[in-house]
């Protein structure tokens, strides 16, 4: 994939590599890990967090149905999870004012890929490791081998939106 802080709203790329699935509670648990000074399950300098909760695996495949969850829910810890390191989200929706102004202001990036269609996405994943927060379950935090998974940039490096200015 092209260096990420060369991307533009409204792209369209095929990613392959690594990315992490985390939801409300892993995120929660995240945070709360940055602010005691604790070590965290996963190096977020440069990683990509996915906000799905896949559902159970299906024989024969590598996981189960794994669409995006709505990333605003996400919101309330992104500022912090950015200035720790995160390079990329992925998600769907629209982000708060003061996410987009965090992306900006730590070079981050936000992808969108296709909603609804989880059962489809599932292909694009190649292998799946348990990383972290088990006791989750669908919300564990999960490192995701995908190859060529669809991406839509939604805010770029520079803020700029494909939901417009808000």
């Amino acid at each position: 994939m092209k260096k990420m802080n060369t991307l533009k709203v409204g792209q369209e790329l095929f990613f392959s590599g690594i990315i992490y699935t985390a939801r409300d509670q892993a995120h929660k648990r995240l945070a709360e890990a940055i602010k005691a000074g604790k070590r965290l399950p996963i190096e977020l300098k440069g990683a990509i967090i996915y906000y799905c909760g896949p559902t159970q695996t299906p024989k024969g495949k590598v996981i189960g149905s794994c669409g995006p969850t709505t990333s605003s829910r996400m919101d309330e810890f992104t500022p912090l999870l950015l200035k720790s390191g995160l390079k990329g989200m992925i998600g769907k929706g629209n982000r708060s004012q003061e996410v987009k102004k965090a992306i900006k202001k730590y070079k981050g990036i936000y992808f969108v890929t296709y909603a609804g269609c989880g059962a489809l996405l599932n292909k694009y994943v190649k292998n799946v490791k348990k990383i972290a927060y088990g006791d989750l379950g669908p919300e564990a935090i999960l490192k995701l081998e995908v190859k060529d998974f669809p991406l839509i940039v939604a805010i770029d490096v520079n803020g700029r939106s494909v939901y417009g200015q808000d």
